[in-house]
């Protein structure tokens, strides 16, 4: 940088008349010779090239009629014009809302994972497992239920898994940080021995250990969805040898076939029953679902830094709804899957680079063209596109809504068409002060284990792109027969590839196409995940 200037300040004292050419070499070289401007400020933060070139709205005839309605000088275009137009026009014209906050009906399945009474735990444990999981919240979340089943399988002692630390958000929550130890620990006891920390006399099986040389108690290839007897064959010998066996990798590194019921109940007891979250983070939960359903009561906090809402104790006012959208709209998300989002030439760019930088190119999805993704229904939703489903679906604007998500790439104009249809939407920020945040600010994993928890507390859950919260809310609530939108990909593609379609073709469309997407019962098929689909294992057909 520093020989740059310099050989800019000969030629601006030497040759004057050539200054301007220069100048516009170097905002041509601009991309090149400072690429930290056209990368984002974090993982989870809009690029700064995506926040210069605002995205325009993508649907333009569907979206015009609204913004005549809502003039709003200063908001961006929305991309889906036409469609957003006919939204606010239903919208404010009508109000009317679907049926959509009815519960579910009784399907006639249960929970069925509780602990066999008849078995007890063996009098001499075979030895001591750790797991060293990598991943967001949820992946460690399977990795550690996982991790109680293969415990299970060798008679061994789990010691309390090691969360690594996050390679996107540089997060280095614990498992104590996160979740509540002791009921996990209690509610498992008949099951398997846990235990906080190991024995003194392993008091050099650290994670520090195991990164600096080959070692004869790691074990480094349990394959992907390994079987039961994998880990009989390979790690219990381990375990009699030494007493101890770290495995590492270990998400995904056990079979969700071919196991027997209880241990297959007991990954469910562990998911569904064992897991649940720091009492913090539980408060902090309450309060913002007490705010979402009570908008008008008094919030405070109380001197000792407890949170808690005021409602006075006669308040007849009716709780409202509320739905919690998932919107996994960040830059590593919008780069992965290849798709166009409508921020022009510069975020093509960016994302491009961004792909080539981190993943070198390894993308099935870039050798199709964005209308190829979007028809086979890969490219995730935007805000604007998420939104004019939760319009079609019968959602207006009196709707509170609650964003679960980290920062949109794209920042504030990214989500404008999507506050516009609901004004009423909500998220961390703007529900609870600084103060009552502090526990969890810049902790990815604590921040996405409030929204898991708001989410699970709502009337109704809708992600924008399957993943793993998506996986994991869509079984939690399964399992507990909650109401949960799936939207259906490849329809929303082919519908908002389509430029000549009208409201009321689209409206008809999404909500034929979403009649048994809000919370059925789908049965596991083979090599599905037990925690996004608990029914046959873990539920019981009555």
């Amino acid at each position: 940088m520093g020989t740059m200037k310099f050989h800019y300040k000969i030629s601006y004292g030497y040759q004057t008349e050539r200054g301007g050419a220069l100048a516009g070499l170097l905002v041509l070289l601009f991309p090149v010779l400072l690429p930290s401007l056209f990368s984002p400020l974090s993982h989870a933060s809009p690029s700064k090239f995506s926040e210069w070139n605002a995205p325009k709205p993508r649907h333009l005839p569907l979206l015009k009629s609204a913004l005549q309605l809502q003039k709003d000088p200063n908001a961006s275009k929305p991309r889906h014009l036409p469609l957003f137009k006919g939204a606010l026009q239903r919208e404010y014209a009508t109000g009317k809302q679907s049926d959509l906050w009815v519960p579910l009906v009784d399907q006639g399945w249960r929970p069925c994972v509780g602990s066999p009474k008849a078995l007890s735990l063996p009098e001499k444990s075979q030895g001591y497992i750790q797991v060293f999981l990598d991943g967001g919240l949820n992946q460690q979340r399977m990795g550690i239920c996982d991790a109680v089943a293969v415990a299970k399988i060798l008679n061994a002692t789990l010691v309390i898994p090691h969360l690594e630390v996050n390679p996107v958000w540089q997060d280095s929550s614990s498992f104590m940080d996160i979740f509540d130890v002791d009921h996990f620990i209690h509610v498992l006891k008949d099951d398997i021995s846990i235990v906080k920390e190991l024995p003194d006399e392993y008091f050099w099986s650290t994670r520090e250990y195991y990164a600096t040389a080959i070692r004869a108690t790691r074990i480094k290839t349990a394959p992907v969805h390994a079987s039961a007897n994998w880990y009989l064959e390979n790690v219990l010998p381990v375990l009699q040898s030494y007493g101890i066996a770290a495995i590492s990798p270990f998400s995904h590194r056990l079979t969700f076939d071919n196991l027997p019921m209880d241990i297959q109940r007991l990954r469910c007891r562990a998911n569904f029953q064992a897991l649940i979250f720091v009492p913090h983070v539980r408060e902090l939960g309450d309060a913002l679902v007490n705010r979402l359903r009570y908008p008008s009561s008094k919030n405070r906090v109380l001197g000792n830094g407890h949170l808690m809402d005021y409602i006075d104790a006669h308040n007849k006012q009716e709780p409202w709804k509320f739905v919690v959208l998932h919107l996994r709209f960040d830059k590593d998300m919008a780069a992965h899957s290849a798709c166009d989002f409508g921020g022009g030439k510069a975020e093509k760019l960016a994302l491009a680079r961004y792909r080539q930088r981190i993943w070198q190119g390894r993308l099935l999805n870039s050798q199709f063209t964005d209308e190829e993704l979007r028809s086979q229904g890969r490219c995730p939703l935007t805000p604007e596109e998420i939104g004019l489903l939760l319009a079609a679906l019968g959602f207006d604007n009196s709707t509170r809504l609650y964003l679960a998500s980290h920062k949109v790439y794209g920042g504030e104009a990214r989500i404008s068409a999507l506050r516009r249809l609901f004004p009423l939407m909500e998220d961390k920020k703007s529900l609870a002060s600084s103060e009552e945040r502090a526990r969890i600010k810049g902790k990815a994993s604590l921040l996405a284990a409030v929204d898991y928890y708001v989410s699970m507390h709502s009337d109704i859950f809708i992600s924008a792109s399957p993943g793993n919260m998506h996986n994991a809310l869509v079984g939690h609530r399964t399992y507990e027969n909650w109401k949960t939108i799936r939207p259906n990909m490849a329809l929303l593609g082919a519908l908002f590839l389509n430029k000549s379609i009208n409201w009321s073709e689209f409206e008809q469309a999404v909500v034929e196409g979403h009649e048994k997407r809000q919370g059925h019962i789908r049965l596991r098929k083979t090599k599905q995940s037990i925690y996004t689909y608990p029914a046959p294992d873990c539920m019981c057909h009555l």
